[in-house]
């Protein structure tokens, strides 16, 4: 990682470990110990969002660039990088986490009993930054966050669908995001760094249905851009075959301001309408929803989407 890369980083609170790693507080890591409210992945999926660690193994690698990603673009080439081992990886990733919510306990507002919790995080989400799947070890990685009686949230872009096939250790949840209807869309608003992304993601999605853990397609949509075409996304979603399927709206945060505008981000009310719209081409239901995250969970009647299932 180069000096410029680190230096950005570290100025928006990113704790690094070794060249490719890091950790980030997440929003509402302070919502929940400050104000005791809770993540939407609470509500819908059962995690303590102040037991969550918000984590990367590939902070500066990503083979696409996003236009609505809030993350830091200043990405670096796959080749002949160092990459922390798993355990180096999730020990000192938890490590800097204690030392980001040390903070908090002298706040009078936050729970005790809540703030000595998110020392010890139960709930990895393997999303902060970069594109995970790039991480060679990442089935042993989250081999050990299962052995230490942690769950784990994936989340890909479905641009290496071999790295999800080999896995050796399935997470608790796989999210694939699925962020346009079509390969043209795809390519204006994903900008992939290679030829064959859209074709990978198709393969990711042929892939969904076969793995043996609870699958998430998440579509990010983003006014004037991605949003509509609901009978292509439902034939993507169809395709995927997932138990979940979580339309999302675009937020004007982070680096995304650089490249989008305010007008981008789509009303709750217009992902509520997309997602009902969606979920009757997949006979599916509206099972649950946030409107102060702009998002809808769909899935089959009856479906309970908690840890526990």
């Amino acid at each position: 990682m180069d000096a410029r890369t680190r230096e950005h980083l570290e100025k928006q609170q990113y704790r690094l470990v070794g060249e490719t790693g890091a950790v980030k507080l997440c929003h509402w890591m302070r919502q929940k110990l400050i104000y005791g409210r809770p993540c939407y992945k609470e509500e819908f999926y059962g995690i303590q969002s102040h037991r969550c660690l918000q984590m990367t193994p590939a902070v500066n690698i990503c083979n696409f660039r996003c236009l609505f990603c809030w993350r830091f673009h200043g990405m670096s080439s796959f080749e002949g990088v160092s990459y922390p081992e798993p355990e180096e990886l999730l020990e000192k990733c938890i490590l800097e986490q204690r030392s980001l919510v040390s903070g908090f306990k002298g706040d009078e507002r936050c729970d005790p009993a809540l703030w000595e919790e998110s020392r010890t995080p139960n709930q990895v989400a393997i999303s902060l930054s970069g594109e995970p799947t790039l991480y060679p070890e990442l089935g042993e990685f989250i081999a050990l966050c299962k052995r230490k009686g942690m769950t784990t949230f994936l989340v890909t872009n479905g641009s290496v669908p071999k790295a999800l096939a080999e896995l050796s250790c399935m997470p608790t949840q796989l999210y694939v995001t699925v962020a346009a209807p079509n390969r043209e869309v795809f390519k204006r608003l994903c900008v992939p760094q290679f030829d064959r992304a859209w074709d990978n993601l198709m393969e990711t999605l042929d892939l969904l249905g076969t793995l043996p853990t609870r699958t998430v397609v998440r579509h990010t949509l983003v006014k004037d851009w991605n949003l509509g075409w609901e009978d292509e996304y439902a034939k993507l979603d169809e395709r995927a075959d997932p138990t979940f399927v979580e339309p999302k709206g675009y937020v004007f945060v982070g680096d995304s301001r650089t490249r989008m505008t305010i007008g981008n981000m789509p009303s709750h009310q217009a992902v509520h309408e997309f997602s009902s719209r969606l979920a009757s081409r997949l006979s599916m239901e509206l099972l649950a929803e946030r409107e102060d995250s702009r998002v809808v969970l769909l899935g089959k009647k009856g479906t309970r989407p908690r840890l526990s299932d």
